[in-house]
């Protein structure tokens, strides 16, 4: 599929520089090159040429590269310019080509069409806005390893066992006849078990791909006056919580977006957990209890010196079974504990005085790793929460198929339910997209790419 219109943007940020690009794809490029630069390129070479004003003045000159469908970025014909990045410069050029005919293109419209001419699927020109906005260099190689079809290379083999599994299933209720009793033999139920573990991989390794791209949510939960504000001033760098000794003191939700080499962490401080009639103090724990069940991780703080007392279990037995949680010790300068990091039955446990600035960076470290940060980030990919959000669809379709064969022999039912698992899957490449969809993604992309 090819846009009618052809399109040009400057693809270079705005402002001076040394250079600046003036990219222009569509069928019109041949004609834009000639009116320009006065001549027609060869495909794939750069050539120093003036570019012409059209009473053939000279408005600028620079390198000009024309590539040839397909073998282009949108795949379709690409004209780019590269001039000198003054900002009048290059908004002389621009209205220039705009004079010729060509509309200036929509955020992300390049990136949609390589999209829809088949240069990437969907989930690689995700990831092509992902390594533009990368904030690290571990997240910049996630992106860049989804632009190269890390990602799609998971979804694509379990597209292919969930095929076969439906093959399997349907061609037993195509051919009644054959007198094939399929649900008597183990391997549909093998088949569905290795999906379902396949399926549990991928998602493991898309969330914490969501994790690098998006960041972290991490709520510092604990008993009234055990150091939460305290702890947040630390990772946050600066008093963005007030502390003093009075018990109940944060009411309210705060929060606060830090970088961890260059990683986000969202950090929400919440009032103390405990039984008050207090009715301020009450919302406040409402509101905590409310950040605790969507957080990505929860840091439970102790008093080390009260240790894990009667309130501080009950507390942690009524925390979401579901969610990763960190027992951290605080007050270690009042205990007289040194730093230490373990893991124990309970979790990752860490001992640390946030007053006293000690076991801080052994906290720091530990939700970089959570994050995904490790020095050989190898098999690393961005993934977004919409891709998430498909594989676990994928993933209960899959249940459900699994479900209705073994309590009612339900065939026609499970194959129902594999179709649409393998839609949602479908879903994460663009295989089976909608429009809306494709809009909302492209959008948010800059324009000239």
């Amino acid at each position: 599929m090819s846009g009618s219109d052809t399109i040009a943007a400057l693809a270079t940020a705005p402002g001076r520089g040394g250079i600046g690009v003036v990219r222009v794809s569509g069928a019109r490029v041949a004609e834009i090159a000639r009116e320009l630069v006065g001549q027609l390129p060869s495909p794939r070479l750069a050539s120093y040429l003036p570019f012409l004003e059209a009473d053939g003045s000279h408005l600028d000159q620079g390198l000009v590269i024309r590539f040839v469908a397909p073998h282009s970025y949108t795949g379709e014909d690409v004209l780019e310019l590269q001039g000198h990045g003054g900002p009048v410069v290059m908004d002389m050029l621009l209205k220039r080509i705009l004079a010729l005919g060509v509309r200036v293109a929509r955020p992300g419209e390049f990136t949609e069409r390589a999209f829809l001419n088949g240069k990437m699927d969907l989930a690689q020109a995700e990831a092509v806005s992902d390594l533009i906005e990368s904030g690290s260099e571990q997240a910049a190689r996630a992106a860049l390893s989804s632009m190269q079809g890390a990602f799609s290379l998971l979804v694509k083999e379990l597209l292919e066992r969930l095929i076969h599994l439906r093959i399997y299933v349907e061609a037993a209720l195509d051919f009644p006849e054959e007198e094939i009793d399929f649900l008597a033999d183990e391997t549909i139920y093998q088949q569905l078990d290795e999906l379902k573990k396949a399926l549990l991989d991928v998602q493991r390794s898309a969330r914490q791909g969501q994790l690098l791209k998006e960041g972290m949510s991490v709520v510092i939960v604990g008993r009234p006056n055990v150091g939460k504000s305290s702890l947040l001033n630390r990772l946050a760098g600066h008093d963005a919580a007030i502390v003093t000794e009075i018990a109940g003191t944060t009411r309210d939700v705060l929060r606060e977006q830090i970088h961890l080499d260059g990683l986000p962490l969202h950090v929400i401080d919440t009032a103390g957990l405990r039984e008050t009639d207090d009715l301020v103090e009450k919302e406040g724990i409402r509101r905590a209890r409310a950040e605790i069940n969507k957080a990505d991780r929860i840091l439970v703080l102790i008093d080390d010196e009260v240790g894990l007392s009667a309130e501080v279990q009950q507390l942690l037995d009524s925390l979401p079974s579901d969610i990763p949680r960190d027992r951290i010790h605080n007050k270690i300068d009042l205990s007289g504990r040194s730093t230490e990091i373990k893991q124990s039955e309970a979790g990752t446990e860490i001992w640390l005085s946030a007053k006293a600035d000690v076991g801080i960076e052994l906290l720091r470290e530990h939700l970089k790793s959570c994050m995904g940060y490790r020095q050989n980030s190898e098999g690393n990919f961005t993934a977004r929460r919409r891709h998430l959000h498909a594989l676990g669809l994928a993933q209960k379709s899959v249940l459900a198929a699994e479900q209705v064969l073994r309590e009612r022999g339900a065939g026609e039912l499970a194959a129902e339910d594999l179709l649409l698992a393998q839609r949602y899957l479908n879903e994460i490449t663009g295989e089976f997209s909608s429009d809306d969809l494709l809009g909302c993604i492209f959008s948010s992309f800059c324009i000239g790419k």
